[in-house]
C-alpha cells in the first residue's frame, strides 16, 4: 500500500494549553496500516522531506519491519513545517512556514504494482490531479483522496485557509473512494447562479450530502465517506446504478488526548479494511472509525493496534450494537 503525502513537523498547541512538536500526517498513515499489515505486506511511503528531518522520521519509523524506504527522500531538502493552535479538540488555526516539493509521477513509478494509494495531502499543491491521472492510467491499485488537501490553500502569509475545489469534476474519475468531513464537502459543493454567497464554503448541510454525494458518484468516484465526528461516518455508493448510503457509528474513547493525524489514520483504516473486506465500503469505514479512534487514544505513535485487536474493537463495538 503507498502512502502520498508530507511529512510536517507540526508544532501543536493543544485546547489545554500543552506545546510540544511532532511529525506527522503521511508519518500517521504509514503507521497505522504497518499496524495492520502482516510482515509480508509492504506499505511505501511517498514523501518529500527536509534532510534535518530525515534521521528522525526515520527513527521514528524503525520500529515496523513492513515498510519500504524508496519514496521517503530528501533530495529537495524541502519538507512542509507548520504551526497548529487547537481552540479546541477538534477545531484548529493552521499557518505553514516550510513546503514540501510537489509529488510528481515520477516519483510514484516506482510503487505502480501496489494494491492501494491512500492520498493525504494537507494543502492542495502535495498531490496534483495530474499525478493521480497517471496512477489511473498506469495501475489497477485503488486511489483513495482525503479531501482536505484540494480544500486548503495558502495565503502570502503562510496561513491555512480553506479554498474552493473548482477543479473537482477534473479529479473525480482519478478517485476510487474520496473521503472528507463536512467543512471540506462544503467547499466541493457549488451553489447554483443566484443563491445565497454566504453559503459558499460553508460547512455542507446534511440534507445537501446525498445530492453531492451522488454528483460524485456519477462522476467516477465509487464510494464517498463524509466523517461527521461524534457521530462517525455516512457513506454513500452505488448499487446498480441506484445511490445507497449508511451512518457507521463511531467507535467510543474513553478520553481523547489528541486529535492530530485522526483523519490521517481514517484514511488508513478505510483504506485497509476495503482491501481486506475485498470491496464492503461498511466495512472499510468501520475499519477507519477505528483506526481514527485509536489515534486520538494517545500522543505517541505506538497506539495503533494490530489487526487482531483491531478486529476485535470493531466486533465489540459493531456486533454489540446490533448493526451487524
Amino acid at each position: 500500500m503507498a502512502v502520498l503525502g508530507p511529512i510536517p513537523r507540526d508544532h501543536v498547541i493543544t485546547h489545554r494549553g500543552e506545546v510540544f512538536d511532532k511529525y506527522g500526517c503521511v508519518l500517521y498513515t504509514v503507521a497505522a496500516l504497518a499496524a495492520l499489515l502482516g510482515p509480508d505486506d509492504v506499505v511505501r511511503p511517498i514523501v518529500h522531506v527536509r534532510k534535518q528531518d530525515m534521521p528522525q522520521i526515520m527513527a521514528i519509523l524503525s520500529r515496523f519491519d513492513n515498510i519500504d524506504y524508496t519514496g521517503l527522500r530528501d533530495a529537495s531538502d524541502r519538507g512542509d513545517v507548520i504551526e497548529l493552535t487547537f481552540r479546541d479538540q477538534n477545531y484548529r488555526d493552521e499557518r505553514q512556514v516550510g513546503f514540501m516539493h510537489p509529488i510528481t509521477p515520477e516519483d510514484v513509478e516506482f510503487a505502480l504494482d501496489s494494491d492501494a494509494f491512500i492520498c493525504v495531502p494537507v494543502t492542495d499543491y502535495e498531490v496534483a490531479q495530474p499525478t493521480l491521472a497517471y496512477i489511473r492510467a498506469n495501475s489497477n491499485g485503488v486511489i483513495l483522496l482525503d479531501a482536505h488537501g484540494p480544500t486548503v490553500s495558502l495565503t502570502s502569509a503562510g496561513h491555512r485557509v480553506p479554498r474552493m475545489w473548482i477543479d473537482r469534476d477534473a479529479w473525480l474519475p482519478n478517485i476510487d473512494i474520496l473521503k472528507m468531513n463536512l467543512e471540506e464537502a462544503g467547499c466541493s459543493w457549488f451553489p447554483p447562479p443566484g443563491h445565497d454567497p454566504d453559503l459558499l464554503g460553508a460547512e455542507l448541510a446534511l440534507d445537501e450530502l446525498p445530492v453531492f454525494a451522488e454528483h460524485c458518484l456519477r462522476h467516477g468516484v465509487k464510494a464517498v465517506c463524509v466523517t461527521l465526528d461524534e457521530e462517525g461516518c455516512r457513506v454513500f455508493w452505488l448499487d446498480d446504478g441506484v445511490m445507497q448510503q449508511q451512518t457507521v457509528p463511531r467507535i467510543p474513547v474513553a478520553e481523547v488526548v489528541d486529535t492530530t493525524g485522526c483523519g490521517d489514520s481514517f484514511a488508513a483504516g478505510m483504506g485497509f479494511g476495503y482491501l481486506e473486506s475485498g470491496g464492503d465500503f461498511i466495512a472499510a469505514a468501520r475499519y477507519g472509525n477505528a483506526m481514527g479512534a485509536q489515534r486520538c487514544a494517545g500522543r505517541e505513535i505506538d497506539v495503533y493496534l494490530p489487526l487482531a485487536q483491531t478486529k476485535a474493537q470493531i466486533d465489540a463495538v459493531y456486533t454489540t450494537s446490533g448493526s451487524e
